[in-house]
């Protein structure tokens, strides 16, 4: 009996540090949690309406937006506020590659995302490093 006592209190023990740690916010490691980022980047365009931007880290990040003309940014480095679609789904996939890492496996940088860009702010002219 003692033992099952110990075993449920150890469980709910590490339940509820687990709970504590995912709720914690990660900006500390430089990623947001929030479903509103800032992305910087280079702007490339797909078709007349698909843009995308390409992170230094080499992820990629489809655009969308509303209110800011992001055909005037092809070709720019720029520096890309917007709401992420999926934040929640998105976040988790993040973390599952941040464990994956912490384990000592390869991590793949080739995130990818969708973003509805809010604002922009020009970082360069130019794409080139």
């Amino acid at each position: 009996m003692k033992l099952r006592l110990s075993r449920l209190l150890l469980f709910v023990i590490l339940a509820t540090c687990s709970t504590w740690l995912l709720a914690q916010d990660d900006t500390g490691m430089g990623k947001s949690k929030a479903s509103t980022r800032t992305l910087t980047g280079c702007v490339t365009q797909d078709t007349d309406h698909d843009f995308v931007l390409t992170t230094n880290d080499g992820s990629t990040w489809e655009l969308k937006s509303d209110t800011v003309a992001l055909a005037d940014h092809v070709g720019h480095t720029i520096s890309a506020t917007g709401v992420v679609s999926n934040a929640t789904a998105h976040n988790l996939k993040e973390d599952t590659k941040d464990a994956a890492a912490d384990a000592h496996m390869t991590k793949s940088n080739n995130e990818h995302g969708h973003m509805k860009v809010t604002d922009v702010k020009m970082v360069s002219h130019s794409c080139k490093q």
